[in-house]
């Protein structure tokens, strides 16, 4: 070939990421802000420690359920956009549709956004600016990323390496300081279990589930992993293992140097039990360690998102230009940035917030349909290559399942109208999806 003649684009993402890379985007996905916050929301429902970390250990095994269900999937079906892919197999072109409006409009973009929010209500911290400031910084930060992961995965993965590292670093500091800090441990903490309702244990483990959120995400880069069929379950189920680990060990620490209601009475609990064993430096340590946190997890949301609509756009469900590669970056350029410019909008007009009260009903229902679809596919393929099957089958879909029932049911009641909007967002898809079937679909479309 003549040496001047310009390179065409690939025809497909290239496969570059390697089985730790996969783990840190579970792991830099999952742990966001929640861990050093929402302590004190399960506090102020149950009293006891060792009903606490029982409760962060159940929500811990009810996600890890739910993984290795994403994980059969995503050995399975080792492709770019992850849930769509998995959706779009099991129920059909129309769901999968459903999934990418959903995600695009509301639940990730509306993440992204918010992880992005938290890193700058910290980031205020060290450099006091208003409310509006704020919000520029959240999308600037989103803008950043995006251009990072804009050109190339390997950078992408390379910033998710060192930042999560960083995070988990900086979370092993505090639980150590909590034995070896200047503050003496507490005595051993006990509370009567017998007043706690049915409803507070629910309120509880929900929190803890939140928190565990997450762990789909490497499926949306399915197509750039290195041997999937091995690495991918991989890092599912070693990401998610090492999260639970890293919540029960900083809950342990909580509980050895704050009592119940002081975490009960500080929303900032990890702040809290750094400045006791680490002396006024711990307030700037932890708000350190949040703003490492928090910008994996927005680099993580922005790198696996911008993969489920280039899927969808080459499917021709979306915007063709979504489905492009770049020539030299081999990126998904125009999903990437498509996607960082709809969630820095968000970022900027603080509108995430009320579109992820509108989303959690949504998500766990996804969830629910995704999982149900690989028991479908169970049945209706029984003898197709599946390089890893699920542990416990049926049993453990089925429990996933029942506990997604009751997340989605608990949302609702917590909050029924905004579950009505996220489901009237969520069905405006369907004629959306015929619309663009008759006028906006390219040839590919089915």
């Amino acid at each position: 070939m003549d040496s001047q003649t310009p390179t065409a684009p690939p025809v497909e993402l290239p496969r570059r990421l390697g089985l730790l890379d996969s783990t840190n985007i579970v792991v830099g996905t999952m742990i966001g802000s929640a861990i050093f916050l929402v302590p004190s929301t399960i506090a102020q429902n149950v009293s006891s420690v060792e009903l606490t970390l029982a409760i962060w250990l159940i929500a811990g095994l009810v996600s890890m359920l739910g993984a290795l269900a994403y994980a059969e999937l995503g050995a399975m079906l080792p492709a770019s956009g992850g849930q769509y892919v998995y959706m779009r197999e099991a129920w059909g072109p129309l769901t999968g549709f459903l999934c990418g409006w959903s995600l695009f409009l509301v639940a990730r973009s509306g993440a992204t956004a918010a992880v992005a929010a938290g890193f700058a209500a910290y980031f205020t911290q060290f450099v006091p600016m208003p409310a509006s400031g704020s919000r520029v910084v959240a999308a600037a930060l989103i803008l950043i990323l995006t251009l990072v992961n804009y050109c190339g995965v390997r950078l992408g993965a390379g910033v998710q390496n060192i930042f999560t590292a960083l995070k988990v670093l900086g979370l092993a500091v505090m639980v150590l300081s909590s034995y070896f800090g200047r503050a003496p441990a507490l005595p051993p903490q006990t509370a009567s279990t017998n007043d706690i309702s049915a409803a507070q244990l629910g309120a509880a483990l929900i929190v803890c589930i939140f928190s565990y959120n997450g762990w789909f995400a490497v499926g949306m880069v399915g197509g750039e992993i290195k041997d999937p069929e091995r690495n991918l379950p991989r890092a599912i189920m070693l990401g998610v293992s090492v999260v639970i680990v890293v919540y029960l060990l900083t809950n342990a620490a909580y509980f050895r140097t704050l009592t119940i209601s002081e975490i009960a009475g500080t929303q900032r609990v990890a702040e809290a039990t750094a400045v006791r064993t680490m002396g006024a430096a711990g307030s700037a340590f932890v708000a350190l360690t949040i703003l490492v946190s928090t910008l994996a997890a927005t680099n993580s949301t922005i790198m696996s998102a911008s993969r489920l609509y280039y899927a969808q756009a080459r499917d021709g469900l979306f915007f063709q230009s979504f489905g492009k590669i770049h020539p030299v970056f081999e990126t998904p350029h125009n999903a990437l940035l498509g996607t960082g410019f709809w969630s820095a909008v968000l970022a900027l007009t603080g509108s995430y917030i009320q579109l992820i009260s509108y989303a959690t009903f949504s998500f766990w229902v996804l969830y629910g349909v995704t999982v149900a679809g690989l028991m479908v596919r169970r049945q209706r393929q029984p003898d197709a290559v599946r390089p890893y099957r699920m542990f416990g089958y049926p049993v453990t879909p089925i429990i996933f399942l029942i506990a997604a029932g009751g997340v989605a049911v608990f949302s609702f009641l917590s909050s029924p109208a905004a579950a009505l909007t996220g489901v009237g967002i969520l069905a405006a898809g369907v004629p959306a999806y015929y619309l663009w079937l008759r006028f906006g679909a390219p040839k590919k479309a089915v």
